[in-house]
């Protein structure tokens, strides 16, 4: 029997549609993906390729060696095709009945590894934890600039989860404003916070380990799970234990703890799923609220195995065609 269950952080609905759900290993592709060369000679974040690139912002490079040359394994980079640039001036104007702004903000690009084709999955823990130490350091000098209200740290892995490089790389945007659908997140935290006292994120995490089924992985400080109402398949948060709504608060050995985690559940997907296309994406509270006892930062991992057709873009309702339980289940094992 399908069921509708309700995810009490957002209070968005899913339909978990018992019927025509698969066995999780039925989410294996049929078609393998391509094997990729350590080395492409036409990839613009390729050691050698520096040229191709914006001139980089932040890098992690053998000691004596010049910016925008070879030798490093970590670097920050604005994106050659931003979607908003701090160049511009910052302010809102009225065109008759509509309201718009310059597109003032930042857009940079974290080539995570010098190899093309490796992944968070499959990386040395030590580049995973410098990547999210890279991580730590871009928000944190970013989010003390003045104008900047909302930080969004993502990753598009794969030609199906919307990425244009095959190269392992995150994104980073920086925006003057926050978005709505933030601003639903936090009026949903809010109103649990002022009925119960308790950050809701807090009491899912409570919630999760006590009943386990869906627990994927526990540390001294995080928990990784697949939430009891999962949008898609194999769905997957990573949350502080304690409790933090800022992502910029997390110190250098939790940004470590972090990388552990991330590695150890991308691994899972890479083995288990033969290497999926997914979306990451960092959820923190905004700059001006990250101290606020409401809200708490989390990973949030999308698999894309199925593809949101025309129920999900006219009702906002995702259709799951595999239990939160099973899958939680299939990585574990």
């Amino acid at each position: 029997m399908p069921e509708i269950r309700q995810n009490r952080a957002t209070k968005e609905w899913v339909i978990i549609a018992a019927e025509r759900a698969k066995r999780p290993g039925d989410f294996n592709p049929k078609e393998e993906k391509k094997i990729l060369p350590k080395f492409d000679r036409d990839c613009p974040f390729c050691p050698g390729n520096e040229h191709k690139t914006p001139p980089e912002l932040f890098s992690y490079r053998r000691a004596g060696t010049e910016r925008d040359k070879p030798d490093w394994w970590i670097r920050v980079i604005p994106n050659k095709f931003p979607a908003l640039i701090p160049e511009v001036e910052l302010g809102r104007v009225s065109e008759r009945f509509f309201s718009k702004m310059k597109g003032y903000g930042r857009h940079e690009v974290i080539i995570e590894s010098p190899e093309h084709n490796l992944s968070l999955g499959n990386m040395s823990l030590k580049q995973v934890e410098e990547v999210c130490l890279i991580y730590r350091e871009r928000y944190i000098e970013l989010s003390a600039e003045k104008n900047i209200k909302t930080i969004i740290i993502f990753r598009n892995h794969g030609l199906g989860a919307g990425t244009s490089l095959l190269h392992p790389h995150s994104q980073l945007i920086a925006l003057p404003l926050v978005p709505t659908h933030i601003r639903h997140l936090l009026e949903e935290a809010t109103r649990y916070y002022d009925d119960h006292v308790f950050c809701v994120f807090c009491d899912m995490v409570k919630e999760e380990l006590e009943f386990k089924k869906r627990v994927l992985l526990e540390t001294e400080s995080f928990v990784a799970f697949h939430p009891f109402a999962s949008k898609v398949p194999f769905e997957t948060w990573i949350v502080p234990k304690v409790h933090n709504a800022g992502f910029g608060n997390i110190s250098v050995d939790e940004a470590k703890g972090l990388a552990f985690v991330l590695r150890e559940i991308l691994g899972r997907l890479y083995s288990k799923l033969s290497d999926p296309d997914y979306n990451l994406v960092l959820n923190t509270a905004p700059i001006s609220d990250s101290s606020e006892d409401f809200y708490h930062w989390y990973i949030q991992i999308l698999p894309r195995l199925t593809t949101p057709a025309g129920f999900e873009l006219g009702s906002g309702v995702y259709i799951n065609t595999a239990l939160p339980e099973e899958t939680a289940k299939f990585l574990s094992s």
